[in-house]
């Protein structure tokens, strides 16, 4: 039987794992904490947004980052402390920007593939997440954001994605909560949201129920390869333990770049942390106020999401400062002042924050694929997109996984869940 080991259970890991039991492997997921989707994949923006797959590598990125190196509440917040790693990934991000209009337009084919992919495991699994199939709005503020849109949707029109234009009044057609001043905005009506935690929580489940194994409160503490496979070592329950795999798959965030080394390989991934607060809809007022269709304001760099009938997820804001996961109260603030200023009847007296560091690569693409030496492969670096794009690479990793070292046994069969539907 082949063995694979699948090191972290954020969405990356988690559909990873699922694509492989589904082939027939016997899979062991890995993750230090006591359930899945605890990180990144905890309470991020909740869109799958081909709308989005604009990448980063552009000079007005850059720009804007040394213009508001100093202001504390920026969308965009770059701290000048330099490190190595640092320098070197801002290197290559800036050698990227010549291919910014080829990847975009990869990212989003790849964003289109994913919707079905990510369709039918929730299907098959039997998931809730608070899936809600209402688009997502762009709104601009002024000509030259809407101007700059115009641009980006011609290279999402070139990967296979329509978003049309839309004028003010329309836009209040789209979402009549929305208030305030706006020069246009464009309407991606084939985008879709939901609860990336509940997704990936309810994923993990099912690969248990198809047989899989979950280590979970699991701290990886080495890995050694050779030319039979892999050996994980790892400490649980205060014990130190290890185990053999065939082969492996490093999905696990920023801790990738660690792994990565220890494996012969290069990933420079950068922790780029996101903020998002979910606004308790406590009261009939606030449900009735707060936004139905999902929002994406550029020119602040904020979303929104409905998770079901109580909740607003709001998130935005990339701050490289590092692998630090403080939630700072100057970063939490203009996320509630957004919501308060769009939509002045939802209350905010009920609203949890959370921080999430996104792994990116400096190219803004994925790495997802073989590894330098057989038997290791990688599914991680997806950025702001892992939501949107995991369900796509995770199929790609394991049909490349099915090539190299073939499963011994057939498709499993998916156990009923325990938890009543």
């Amino acid at each position: 039987m082949t063995r694979i080991a699948v090191i972290g259970a954020g969405i990356a890991g988690t559909t990873t794992a699922w694509s492989l039991v589904k082939r027939g492997y016997d899979v062991t997921l890995f993750d230090r904490q006591r359930y899945a989707a605890m990180e990144t994949s905890f309470a991020n923006g909740g869109q799958l947004s081909a709308s989005n797959a604009e990448v980063w590598t552009h000079w007005s990125t850059v720009l804007k980052g040394i213009r508001w190196m100093l202001k504390k509440d920026a969308p965009l917040l770059f701290s000048p402390a330099p490190s190595w790693h640092k320098l070197s990934w801002i290197a290559e991000f800036i050698a990227a920007i010549p291919h910014y209009e080829k990847n975009t337009v990869e990212t989003v084919r790849l964003a289109i593939a994913a919707r079905d992919h990510m369709q039918a495991m929730a299907r098959e699994a039997g998931i809730a997440f608070d899936h809600e199939k209402r688009g997502i709005l762009h709104i601009y503020r002024n000509k030259a954001g809407f101007d700059h849109a115009v641009k980006v949707s011609r290279l999402l029109a070139k990967g296979g994605l329509e978003r049309i234009p839309v004028a003010p009044q329309d836009m209040r057609a789209l979402e009549p909560a929305l208030t305030g001043d706006f020069h246009g905005g464009f309407y991606t009506e084939s985008d879709t949201t939901g609860d990336i935690h509940k997704f990936t929580a309810g994923l993990a489940d099912a690969v248990e129920r198809l047989g899989g194994r979950f280590e979970t409160g699991a701290t990886v503490t080495r890995l050694v390869r050779d030319g039979d496979g892999v050996t994980v070592r790892f400490d649980k329950g205060g014990d130190s333990h290890e185990a053999r795999f065939d082969g492996i798959v490093v999905a696990a965030g920023v801790a990738g770049r660690g792994f990565a080394a220890q494996l012969g390989d290069r990933v420079n991934i950068y922790p780029v942390k996101g903020y998002s607060i979910t606004v308790n809809l406590d009261t009939a007022a606030s449900r009735n106020a707060a936004p139905r269709v999902s929002l994406l304001d550029d020119d602040a760099k904020v979303v929104t999401s409905r998770l079901g009938a109580d909740r607003l997820r709001i998130a935005g804001t990339a701050e490289f400062a590092g692998e630090n996961r403080n939630i700072r109260a100057n970063r939490i603030r203009p996320l509630v002042e957004w919501c308060e200023d769009l939509f002045p009847d939802v209350a905010t007296e009920n609203v949890v924050p959370w921080a999430g560091l996104r792994p990116m690569m400096p190219t803004m693409m994925p790495r997802f694929g073989r590894g330098r030496h057989a038997r290791v492969f990688y599914n991680t670096g997806h950025g702001h997109l892992g939501w949107t794009l995991s369900a796509a690479t995770s199929e790609a990793v394991a049909a490349v996984i099915a090539g190299d070292l073939p499963s011994e046994r057939g498709a499993p069969v998916l156990r009923p869940s325990l938890v009543a539907a």
